[in-house]
């Protein structure tokens, strides 16, 4: 599926007011809201879609029931629930398209957004008069198809950002850092520098990514890059921030602090 640009969702009400809830839930509150969304809107333009499918002309023919369900009006009566898949399906294509334009960024909802509306549009016009075939059915299926993905798309970055945040909640606050003088000062890992030595006590997490200058461990990194035994660590050898330190009492020289790190370069 294409990347694209969520930012537009605010625009037709997907994502809650920011004042409503602590900073912490807004994201997971908005992606989950989203994919509320696109599962509703998907299950009721599926059930629309049926009546669609077997007053179309094309996938009677296709199934040979021309002559069952056929009857006087048949095209009206697809043209009414068409519609109803379009605006109520379409309405978050529609509006996302309004506001890439508008931002003048076209992407994945304009693509969309022009895709069902060409072909509703045209259709309709055929049903009222100009001559030509209608394509309903597969701008009702069209529609369900992004629905459906987009719903599973937004499950999948819901599902993703809570991981991260769990990760993020493992992370340490504070490092035991060396003063010249052998002494430990106690500061937020936000005020760490490269070449900075912590020291790092059995059972604590790593601060920041780094090399142990001082002290044999192992250290457990499983959450980072999978591996699912510890892995022994001594002098020049590097650890990552928010491994845990297994063994016994160690000193780091800090290597890489926030974006460097290796944890953040693995998100991005």
């Amino acid at each position: 599926m294409m990347k694209h640009d969520h930012s537009h969702h605010a625009d037709h009400g997907l994502h809650p007011s920011p004042m409503a809830m602590p900073a912490s839930h807004q994201g997971h509150a908005g992606h989950a809201s989203m994919a509320d969304d696109f599962r509703r809107r998907f299950w009721i333009s599926l059930a629309l879609t049926i009546p669609v499918l077997a007053t179309s002309e094309m996938v009677q023919h296709l199934l040979g029931l021309r002559g069952v369900l056929t009857f006087p009006g048949a095209r009206y009566v697809e043209f009414g629930f068409a519609s109803a898949v379009y605006l109520y399906g379409g309405w978050p294509f529609l509006t996302g398209l309004v506001a890439e334009l508008r931002n003048r960024l076209p992407g994945m909802m304009t693509l969309v957004g022009l895709a069902i509306s060409v072909a509703y549009l045209y259709s309709a016009a055929v049903v009222f008069g100009l001559s030509g075939t209608v394509f309903f059915w597969e701008t009702a299926t069209l529609i369900d198809i992004m629905l459906l993905g987009h719903w599973i798309e937004m499950r999948s970055v819901l599902g993703a950002s809570r991981a991260l945040e769990e990760l993020v909640r493992l992370l340490p606050a504070e490092a035991h850092r060396l003063r010249s003088d052998g002494s430990t000062d106690d500061v937020p890992v936000t005020e760490l520098r490269q070449d900075d030595l912590v020291l790092v006590k059995p059972g604590e997490r790593i601060p920041a990514d780094g090399a142990i200058t001082e002290g044999r461990t192992t250290v457990n990194q499983a959450l980072l890059t999978g591996e699912s035994q510890p892995v022994e660590k001594g002098p020049g050898e590097a650890v990552l921030r928010g491994s845990v330190n297994g063994g016994g009492p160690n000193t780091t020289r800090i290597t890489r602090t926030g974006a460097e790190t290796y944890r953040v370069q693995r998100i991005e």
